[in-house]
């Protein structure tokens, strides 16, 4: 039983003027419609306006060099009308190869049916929960907050059983469960790009940057890997910075907990230790793992690996690297298939078609989103609105002085900012990198910095923000503990994981890309430039 004490007021009120301000992103953020009829409307509205800037006469000086790809023959990039016969059987003969050559759908579909197995097997709860149980009671809110990262490569699964679990962990430990449950959530949603492993959210934004850089130069590639090194930098970052903030800012506010402000019976719990069936099964899954992390390792890190570049032989463009989406499928499918048979539950072939058949179910909504999402991205390359758009922006930027990495700074916030109101990472690239990738390109930046930028100003704002997909399922979470807790309440808890990741996490960030010049990713640039070897990232 948790020590008692008195409930009510242990968490201070929230301050009006930020109840006010919280209020008015959420009325901001219900008038926004669904996320795919707002990709539809922008599909129509990119129509519309090339037919009114064809009218206008709108161009630009192009700045790419003679002998780039997709170089506008005089110099001069115009808006291409699609409301006229030619762009209406453009539209007509490319709405399904605009769909099914979009970069995201066919990578993310991939990897997701080795993560079905993985998670349908068992494997990745079990794993969830014994790393969280078994970690030493000083270390748990470090345990928490890290498998709350790690837990992003299986998509929702972090939502769904880490939150309640460690809610449920810190109340057995005597310790407050909204805590445990603000330490989960940093690390699910606000940790939410970074990552030890390469997960499905990987391919599905870089898809999204590479539609986005092709607006500049079509031969441009960004792989699943882009921002490898920078998230696993980013991983140990937020773990500690979760943790401290949970140790030192959060648990001290909410108090002790009492139970009488429970909906639940407490007592009822259970913790669901691992059994000795399913830790035998995670010691073959794990040995599984290594194994083919050597047979991998094999193939690119010896002089003679044959996955390495065939001509130049560097790992830099290697066949290795362009199917990272390969390695995401059979290093999640094995093991499960290892995991699930040892522990029973994939007994054959088909208990485990029936797991990848479960996990492309799930993804109804997101095929429907790419579909207007492809067309949306389609239409803004046809019209040149892209292209346009992003010179003009960056000669504003240029005139205003804002070239450098400080520029960065404001992007980060800027994203953030955007979150709060678009809660899906997805529907907010798939929007705003057409624009700011090309325009941020053109002053120097490569596309993939400009990606990693772009994550940590979705990630920090998702645990304040009601418009995150699963906010609704951790403010009910919340309420087993405190009945009568409402969304201020929760946002106000998790307002300091947002301001400490947003600075530490920039601060990052400015260390890793500007002052040590590391690159964020395998073999990834920093800056780019129109001489550059097309399809170099």
């Amino acid at each position: 039983m948790a020590p008692h004490n008195p409930h009510p007021q242990d968490i201070r009120p929230v301050p009006g003027w930020f109840t006010r301000f919280l209020n008015a992103v959420e009325w901001l953020g219900n008038l926004l419609p669904h996320p795919v009829t707002l990709f539809a409307c922008f599909a129509v509205g990119i129509v519309l306006l090339s037919g009114v800037a064809t009218w206008f006469g709108l161009s630009v000086v192009d700045p790419r060099p003679e002998g780039i790809p997709g170089r506008s023959a005089d110099g001069i990039i115009r808006v291409v009308s699609l409301v006229s016969v030619d762009g209406l059987q453009r539209i007509v003969s490319g709405l399904v190869t605009n769909f099914t050559g979009f970069p995201p759908l066919g990578v993310v579909l991939v990897a997701l049916l080795g993560v079905s197995i993985a998670e349908h097997s068992g494997l990745i709860g079990a794993a969830m929960r014994g790393l969280v149980l078994g970690a030493a009671p000083r270390m748990v809110t470090v345990a928490v907050v890290f498998t709350g990262i790690v837990s992003n490569t299986a998509s929702e699964l972090g939502y769904v059983v880490l939150i309640p679990l460690a809610a449920a962990i810190f109340h057995s430990l005597g310790r407050h469960p909204l805590a445990g449950l603000a330490a989960a959530f940093a690390g699910v949603s606000g940790g939410y790009s970074a990552n030890l492993f390469i997960g499905t959210v990987d391919p599905l934004l870089a898809g999204f940057t590479e539609a986005a850089a092709r607006l500049l130069d079509p031969a441009y590639t960004v792989g699943p890997e882009a921002n490898w090194f920078f998230m696993i930098a980013s991983t140990f970052l937020i773990t500690v910075l979760g943790a401290i903030v949970t140790e030192k800012i959060v648990e001290p506010k909410l108090g002790a907990y009492s139970d009488s402000g429970a909906s639940i019976d407490l007592e009822a719990q259970n913790l669901e230790p691992l059994t000795a069936l399913e830790r035998r099964a995670l010691k073959g899954a794990g040995l599984a793992f290594v194994s083919l992390l050597a047979l991998i390792a094999l193939t690119v890190v010896p002089d003679w690996g044959v996955l390495r570049h065939p001509v130049t032989g560097a790992v830099a463009g290697s066949p290795f690297l362009k199917g990272v989406v390969v390695y995401i499928f059979v290093t999640f499918a094995i093991p499960g298939l290892v995991y699930g048979r040892i522990a029973g539950t994939l007994r054959n072939d088909r208990d485990a078609i029936d797991a990848m058949a479960k996990g492309m179910s799930s993804m109804g909504l997101y095929i429907v989103l790419v579909f207007f999402a492809a067309q949306f991205v389609a239409f803004f390359g046809w019209s040149n609105l892209g292209a346009i758009f992003a010179v003009k922006g960056a000669t504003f930027l240029q005139e205003l002085g804002l070239t450098g990495p400080l520029l960065f700074l404001l992007f980060i916030a800027m994203c953030g900012f955007v979150n709060l109101m678009l809660g899906s990472a997805s529907a907010q690239w798939a929007i705003t990198a057409p624009i700011f990738v090309p325009m941020l390109m053109i002053i120097g930046y490569s596309p993939e910095v400009i990606q990693a930028a772009y994550r940590i100003g979705d990630s920090v704002t998702n645990v304040i923000t009601p418009m995150m997909s699963y906010f609704g399922l951790i403010l009910a979470v919340a309420c087993r503990y405190q009945k009568q807790l409402g969304i201020g309440t929760l946002i106000a808890i998790m307002l300091p994981y947002s301001m400490v990741f947003f600075i530490g996490w920039s601060l990052l960030f400015f260390l890793w890309v500007f002052v040590l010049g590391l690159p964020v990713g395998p073999g990834t640039p920093t800056y780019y430039s129109f001489d550059s070897v097309p399809g170099n990232g």
